[in-house]
């Protein structure tokens, strides 16, 4: 569990991320698995998606290579649910900036069921 939070739930969770031991986790749960990869290592996404029921992504960087690689490995592990933050950017919303639309061109050609929720 993370230090100092109490679990309100049965849920399971895989915390995957390129340096899990910065994780504060207390040994005593048995619910919390964390992971170490890289989100762009197709491979290793596909193994921790084993089991999972929803893929929560949470990313900042190359946002189009890193959407390119999660969907595919959604796709790889049979998972249909995706919640992916992500701010402002997305749909080629900030002047100046060319990202273009960068998730919804892979989620919606694959039929996953997909939310994005954008914090300001």
């Amino acid at each position: 569990m993370l230090a100092g939070v109490k679990p309100r739930t049965d849920a399971r969770l895989t915390l995957y991320r390129r340096n899990a031991r910065q994780l504060r986790l207390s040994g005593d749960d048995d619910n919390v698995r964390a992971v170490e990869g890289d989100v762009l290592d197709t491979k290793a996404l596909e193994a921790a998606m084993v089991g999972q029921d929803v893929v929560y992504a949470i990313l900042g960087g190359p946002l189009e290579q890193q959407a390119r690689g999660i969907v595919t490995a959604i796709k790889k592990s049979g998972l249909k649910r995706l919640i992916f933050i992500s701010s402002m950017g997305i749909y080629d919303d900030i002047p100046g900036e060319r990202h273009g639309p960068i998730l919804e061109p892979y989620c919606q050609s694959t039929g996953l069921d997909y939310t994005i929720p954008r914090p300001a």
